[in-house]
């Protein structure tokens, strides 16, 4: 039988880009986990935080950080000329991108309106990991095309 593949899987499959599927348990939550089932070092795993801009303007933004970063709202609203930045909380996240958190993916929502940002520590490595759009599967690919792919802006945060 078929595997059933996400839908970031088959998007990066249909433009030709090269990846690699990772599944693991879905119970796995941390960037650790994700790690030891893919074989690659922890700071290669890349997680997606949505954050919101307040007063909103526009769609939140999907910010993808290492798993073990800690993200600065203040420093990426300095680079990105917002008054003021949130963390969204678990249940808005899920609300505002129909997907459960820890599966939560800018591959998995291409053109749906959501600004995509991408930490410049992701350039560091020639592949990083990110969710594929649902629970227990990422993508490894390289942060290059990743960028292209989502239309990501490189920032430093």
């Amino acid at each position: 039988m078929p595997e059933n593949k996400p839908v970031a899987a088959k998007l990066l499959e249909a433009r030709g880009v090269p990846h690699r599927l990772v599944r693991f348990d879905p119970a796995v939550r941390s960037a650790e986990g994700v790690a030891a089932a893919a074989g690659v070092d922890p700071g290669r795993v890349f997680k997606t935080l949505v954050v919101v801009e307040e007063p909103p303007r526009g769609r939140p933004f999907l910010v993808m950080v290492r798993g073990s970063a800690e993200l600065d709202l203040r420093r990426l609203a300095a680079q990105l000329g917002a008054k003021r930045l949130k963390m969204a909380a678990p249940a808005e996240a899920e609300r505002l991108t129909g997907l459960k958190l820890g599966g939560i993916s800018a591959l998995a929502l291409l053109g749906r309106g959501f600004r995509v940002l991408l930490d410049a520590a992701a350039m560091a490595h020639d592949t990083v990991l990110v969710s594929a759009g649902e629970r227990g599967a990422d993508i490894e690919l390289r942060p290059g095309d990743l960028a292209a792919v989502t239309g990501a802006r490189i920032v430093d945060v």
